[in-house]
């Protein structure tokens, strides 16, 4: 079945890991044997693995965090400046141009773009290029709001606006607050745009002023239920309803300490104990919550966030690759969702949301 994936870190991953995506998951991991860094060895994605996964389309992302020593997260360091946070995702949106030219990746700007790319897909999934909607996570790239129309013009069409710590814009993870002058300022502009409003990763405060200020299309990428999960990563029952009541999804991830309680981040050797606790029944656990919370099949979908800033040790146990996603519908199944229900969670739910929301082309 077609996934669309609307959190991946691709190019974060080449770059800073790096790895060649363009080769099989088993040979990134065979030459990370001896180092230490976290998630080593443990890659869950490449190129030909999201293709063996039939993930035909997702969103990939440009990030870097912006220092700001007061209320960084102990463990999600920054660039010293905003100037320098802007040059390392234009060089990630540069890997993805570099992509496309050698045929792996097709930037997916415009609805006719995708519905192109779907048709393309569904004649040839081996051979035509898998999708992708160009996304930030994290605002700091964007020095100045009104570069928002840069950042445009270059295909970017998904923002959130804060990571963890505090951005320019909004306060995010594990720092309470709400948004900057400049924040409002920068949902303006996107507003303008016609924008997605990405409201992963927003603190609470942040999160309602965003959804009043915030007219146009909105989306969490990657967020789980807090009623499962306590935590401010996950979002409560009434920031699902109010997503949901705007015509948004959520996209289910599958970090691990987002899906067992009590998780506490450590060592490798503690996270491998931790991840025998946690399957893909968690996964499913949180689709169906969002689905029984909403009366509705159509505000659940996949933001895997796979590879983003760890690996196998930090996933459900019986999760290996990307691939593993495709154990998601036979789990639903076994709950008694209708085939329709499974590909709307599955794909459905973002194509809708993206074919009303990009520009027509």
């Amino acid at each position: 079945m077609l996934i669309f994936d609307a959190h991946l870190d691709l190019a974060m991953n080449a770059i800073d890991w790096n790895r060649d995506l363009r080769l099989e998951v088993a040979e990134l991991r065979r030459r990370e044997v001896g180092l230490a860094k976290k998630g080593a060895q443990r890659a869950t994605i490449s190129l030909p693995e999201m293709r063996h996964a039939q993930v035909g389309l997702c969103l990939a992302t440009v990030l870097d965090r912006t220092s700001r020593p007061e209320t960084d997260v102990p463990g999600f360091p920054g660039s010293a400046s905003q100037e320098i946070s802007y040059a390392k995702a234009q060089g990630q949106l540069a890997y993805y141009g570099a992509l496309e030219r050698g045929g792996a990746m097709r930037q997916i700007a415009d609805a006719a773009a995708l519905d192109a790319h779907l048709a393309a897909w569904e004649r040839d999934p081996e051979g035509t290029p898998l999708g992708y909607i160009l996304a930030m996570e994290g605002g700091d790239p964007i020095v100045e709001p009104d570069q928002v129309r840069l950042w445009y013009e270059q295909g970017l069409r998904a923002v959130g606006p804060a990571h963890y710590g505090v951005s320019r814009y909004a306060h995010g993870t594990s720092r309470p607050g709400g948004l900057s002058d400049d924040g409002r300022a920068l949902l303006r502009e996107m507003d303008a745009l016609g924008m997605v409003l990405d409201l992963s990763h927003l603190a609470d405060d942040a999160f309602w002023q965003a959804l009043e200020l915030y007219q146009g299309p909105i989306m969490a990428s990657h967020n789980n239920c807090r009623a499962l999960v306590p935590g401010d990563r996950q979002y409560s029952d009434d920031q699902i309803r109010a997503i949901a009541q705007r015509g948004g999804s959520i996209g289910v991830a599958l970090d691990a300490w987002m899906l067992l309680p009590g998780w506490v981040r450590g060592g490798l050797e503690q996270s491998l104990r931790q991840r025998e606790r946690v399957t893909m029944q968690a996964v499913a656990d949180h689709i169906d919550h969002i689905c029984q919370l909403t009366g509705s099949h159509e505000h659940a979908a996949i933001g895997s966030d796979l590879d983003g800033g760890y690996g196998t040790e930090q996933c459900p146990r019986d999760l290996d690759t990307i691939a593993d996603l495709q154990r998601i519908p036979e789990l639903l199944d076994a709950r008694g969702y209708a085939a329709e229900s499974i590909a709307a969670i599955m794909h459905g739910n973002w194509l809708r949301l993206f074919r009303t929301a990009l520009p027509t082309g």
